[in-house]
């Protein structure tokens, strides 16, 4: 059974930065497509950043690129999502997510099958 569960989530001022962690089991990372979505309230789920099953191809959202770098490690076999220089536009709940796709970096929430619960990042004015 896959299990994802994140942390490091927490209210931070503009400008800060955060890194949120998400450990996985059962499954390793080295060959699983992930990624980093968030939802603000009122607002559809949207792609942060993703890596592909190869860890080969990463993407952005471009809100995001230049701000925040997305990386695994395959010994911990956690994702990791690093987040500087945030915006208080930034503030939503950041999921981590996975699938067993093989076709590159996925950014339709629709195409996870597996998801952890969430971890709020707040960011103040």
């Amino acid at each position: 059974q896959v299990q994802l569960v994140e942390s490091g989530g927490g209210l931070v001022q503009a400008g800060g930065s955060l890194r949120l962690s998400c450990a996985v089991s059962g499954r390793t990372v080295s060959n699983f497509a992930m990624g980093w979505l968030r939802q603000a309230p009122g607002k559809e789920r949207e792609f942060v950043a993703g890596i592909d099953w190869s860890g080969g191809r990463i993407d952005y959202a471009d809100s995001v690129k230049g701000r925040f770098t997305i990386s695994r490690d395959n010994a911990k076999n956690t994702l990791y999502l690093q987040m500087n220089s945030l915006k208080p536009e930034d503030t939503a709940v950041y999921y981590c997510a996975g699938s067993f796709s093989r076709v590159g970096v996925m950014k339709s929430a629709a195409a996870y099958a597996y998801w952890g619960r969430g971890t709020q990042v707040t960011v103040s004015s």
